[in-house]
């Protein structure tokens, strides 16, 4: 069972993100802040829940928690500051709409880098260990996959409703037949070289 915080003598609020490794779409990074009381069997590290539960515990976070907040940093914005940095941008924009403001933030990962203000902690592998920040992560992917959906009407062959923009050899392939989209990472390696094909 996840702990439901990383400390308890301020108001604390969890943090994660979702797409670092993609070819294509935004990074969506997510704030929660949750009630000391809240409990959910289903809550993990939202890698190793289904989409189905994921679906289902994005529907209770939002409803239950004290506040959340998601914020998407686009493909351009990436190639600009770097993937690292555009995570960090967007876990800082999540907190500053958080209201109540909280008191210390709990990281997902070993780096982090803000102009908050707000003391923080960054924990490894925090998405399976403290429920905030599984919260967290599971808001950050849902909104995530839910966004790639929506574009994958727009650019079909590329199986982003299937990939979501992670780079599959499916997804590999449609790059060296279509090209590039808006939607790219431009400064991320797109070549079909790593999939070590036949022909």
């Amino acid at each position: 069972m996840l702990e439901n915080q990383y400390q308890y003598h301020l108001s604390e609020a969890g943090c994660d993100e979702a797409g670092r490794g993609c070819l294509a779409g935004p990074v969506f990074a997510a704030a929660v802040m949750l009630p000391p009381d809240f409990h959910d069997p289903l809550l993990n590290d939202s890698k190793q829940m289904s989409e189905r539960n994921r679906d289902k515990l994005r529907a209770v976070i939002e409803r239950e928690a004290i506040a959340w907040a998601v914020e998407a940093v686009s493909a351009a914005r990436i190639d600009e500051i770097n993937i690292l940095n555009a995570s960090f941008e967007g876990m800082s924009l999540a907190v500053e709409r958080l209201s109540p403001a909280p008191e210390f933030l709990a990281i997902d990962g070993n780096r982090f880098r803000t102009h908050l203000t707000i003391p923080w902690q960054c924990i490894v592998k925090g998405d399976g260990k403290y429920a905030d920040i599984a919260a967290a992560s599971v808001l950050a992917k849902t909104h995530r996959d839910e966004y790639m959906r929506r574009i994958a009407g727009e650019y079909p062959q590329y199986g982003w409703s299937q990939n979501k923009g992670y780079p599959t050899r499916e997804h590999r392939l449609a790059i060296r037949e279509y090209g590039l989209t808006p939607h790219h990472r431009l400064s991320f390696n797109h070549e079909i070289d790593q999939l070590e094909l036949p022909f």
